[in-house]
């Protein structure tokens, strides 16, 4: 399939939406803090590494189970 950011090869790819600028932002912050962590909290590196990870996966398009769950829990009330 077609890459969803723009052609790697035309050169870097545009953030036009406001959104993806926003996660893009959140993913950096998520790594700076991952990089703060790593030596002293392995546990909490790794989930910075999974916010990482899953604000990048909100502009590619890549959903986790993680984000079906939270979908499910959140709007369809399991479990009351």
């Amino acid at each position: 399939s077609p890459p969803r950011c723009g052609d790697p090869l035309a050169g870097s790819p545009s953030l036009t939406q406001s959104r993806h600028s926003l996660h893009l932002g959140d993913c950096a912050a998520a790594l700076a803090r991952y990089g703060r962590e790593r030596r002293r909290d392995l546990g909490l590196a790794a989930e910075w590494l999974r916010l990482a990870r899953r604000h990048l996966g909100r502009i590619t398009g890549h959903v986790g189970a993680e984000d079906v769950l939270d979908i499910i829990f959140r709007d369809f009330c399991v479990g009351k």
